[in-house]
């Protein structure tokens, strides 16, 4: 299921009023505490992240869609199973040229105990790929 903001946003180019600079960091910073049990918006809070110092009414709206998908999808979150293997796998994906400001990818993994999700990650790659297999090998 796809996220809020975790599309290609074309948030950077928006250039409109700011809002109030408490209310964003306080929505946002509120919604970081909860990417600890909803891995399938972390992505999107991570975005929303990067605009704390400047950010807009667009940013604002992006928040306010991601409370939007929050509150429609309240029974997700983690599930652990008792009664799983003790085998340990992976996945990995990356993104080519998710961030159109920087040209960098986003490289995202998950590790599972059985069928228990017990890690993730997602963050940007450091330098630019020059392919979509360039991207998919540095993940």
């Amino acid at each position: 299921m796809k996220t809020p903001l975790a599309q290609k946003h074309g948030l950077q180019e928006a250039v409109r009023n700011q809002v109030d600079l408490s209310l964003y960091i306080s929505i946002v910073g509120s919604m970081q505490y909860l990417t600890l049990t909803r891995p399938d918006i972390t992505n999107a809070i991570n975005l929303a992240s990067q605009f704390m110092q400047k950010h807009n009414e667009v940013h604002l709206h992006g928040v306010k869609m991601i409370l939007r998908y929050i509150k429609g999808t309240l029974d997700y979150g983690l599930r652990f199973v008792q009664q799983s293997s003790p085998k340990l796998y992976d996945c990995s994906d990356a993104d080519w040229v998710g961030c159109s400001l920087t040209m960098r990818s986003t490289t995202s993994y998950t590790i599972y105990l059985g069928a228990n999700c017990i890690s993730w990650f997602s963050r940007k790659q450091h330098t630019i790929a020059r392919s979509t297999a360039e991207a998919e090998y540095r993940a």
